[in-house]
């Protein structure tokens, strides 16, 4: 009889841990199988075949310091790997035998060699398991609205102004893409002034003719964002949306304040990045006060959802 008591214990042992054990294995193999195959265009012209997970280890080490709160560092593996989602989504543009390269013209990717050269070997180890830790930690969760992977934008820094609006900045609209607080604590953290001589503003700007003193009229601002930072810009007589004028002159945002004197133009700008979707540095200030990485998601992409990988509803 003791002998039957005890198959029936560990029968029932079975029934409450094992069965539920293996269906939550069992969907979660559903969502993630093999892990999903990412084409990275390499600085030698080369392609690289990686699985997802591992590709974003590269991406984290390369996008955010790895000093940054975990909670933040898992704040951008999601937003990464949605980012990736998104562009291997796209099966109706033509294919030009990549899915991403490793610059900020996509995502920043860094190999094991980079990440070890710039931490060093003191701090390798302990830095990669970290940004292992978030990407492991997030393995397969991305962000959804609308039945779709956002576009999961992020910059450094809004600086002193809130996030941007996606139509302010590239014209088209994204409901999660709004303005919403930056979360940072130091907004003065990035603060530049750069001077252009004439003759420099005239080469960047791809000026013709011969560079004329300024005056207070060779550069005016002409439409601002929702948040004040600038839009549209005319500059010794032409037209530049903000974004045109940014790339131009390797400035670190659109919110500027500018001086003009008959000899040179001083810009100087506030906060680092085109200010849409997560700030990195905000992320990070708010993961200092005890906020998720749900919380910190929500607040930059809000009315979106986090979701498995596949599952797009």
């Amino acid at each position: 009889m003791k002998k039957e008591w005890v198959w029936l214990i560990l029968l029932s042992l079975c029934i409450v841990l094992i069965i539920p054990w293996s269906i939550l294995r069992w969907q979660k193999s559903s969502v993630i199988q093999d892990d999903v195959q990412i084409r990275v265009l390499m600085p030698n012209g080369g392609v690289v075949k990686l699985p997802l997970e591992e590709y974003l280890l590269g991406v984290v080490a390369a996008e955010m310091p790895a000093a940054f709160e975990l909670e933040a560092l898992k704040a951008q593996a999601i937003a990464a790997r949605t980012y990736a989602a998104k562009r291997l989504s796209h099966s109706n543009l033509p294919d030009v035998g990549y899915d991403l390269d490793t610059t900020v013209q996509t995502q920043a990717w860094q190999s094991d060699k980079q990440m070890r050269d710039k931490w060093g070997w003191l701090n390798y180890w302990t830095y990669k398991n970290k940004v292992n830790k978030a990407v492991t930690g997030t393995r397969g969760m991305v962000l959804v609205a609308n039945g779709d992977y956002i576009e999961a934008f992020y910059h450094s820094s809004s600086g002193r102004k809130p996030t941007e609006r996606s139509e302010d900045v590239w014209s088209s609209p994204r409901t999660y893409l709004q303005n919403v607080s930056s979360g940072e604590e130091n907004v003065q953290r990035y603060v530049k002034s750069t001077t252009f001589t004439v003759q420099e503003l005239y080469k960047k700007l791809g000026i013709t003719g011969t560079p004329h003193s300024l005056a207070a009229g060779d550069f005016q601002v002409l439409v601002k964002t929702s948040v004040g930072r600038v839009k549209s810009v005319k500059v010794l007589g032409k037209v530049y949306a903000a974004t045109q004028l940014r790339t131009l002159l390797g400035l670190s945002s659109t919110d500027i304040e500018w001086v003009v004197q008959p000899e040179r133009l001083t810009i100087t700008t506030y906060g680092n990045g085109h200010a849409v979707g997560m700030s990195q540095w905000g992320a990070n200030d708010l993961a200092k006060k005890n906020k998720k990485v749900d919380e910190i998601l929500l607040h930059y992409y809000p009315g979106t959802k986090l979701i498995a990988l596949g599952l797009k509803k």
